[in-house]
């Protein structure tokens, strides 16, 4: 298998994801990299708002992170940051499936 260049790999000073890392799952005979982001609501700036954004491990050229919408909407960062540790693989990868289609 071959890996995209370190340049291409999100990590917290990459502009393809200012998340943060979760976990690495297989889906469809790849490897992607699972990260937390999260969106600003000016209706509720009080309130955390998670999404996910995967990439795969071997990210070329033509492809774009897959994003899904905000999922995970909590009181702090830290209690948002727990929700998405407790996803599991089984869940990360139906949100991959279903965010990809």
């Amino acid at each position: 298998m071959s890996t995209a260049p370190e340049s291409k790999r999100p990590s917290q000073s990459d502009p393809l994801t200012s998340g943060r890392h979760l976990a690495t799952i297989s889906h469809d005979g790849r490897f992607w990299d699972v990260f937390l982001e999260f969106a600003d609501d000016p209706r509720r700036p009080a309130s955390f708002r998670g999404l996910l954004c995967f990439c795969p491990v071997d990210l070329n050229d033509e492809e774009v992170p897959v994003r899904t919408t905000a999922l995970i909407i909590e009181d702090s960062y830290e209690a948002a940051v727990a929700t998405a540790h407790r996803l599991g693989d089984y869940e990360l990868q139906g949100l991959l499936r279903s965010a990809s289609i």
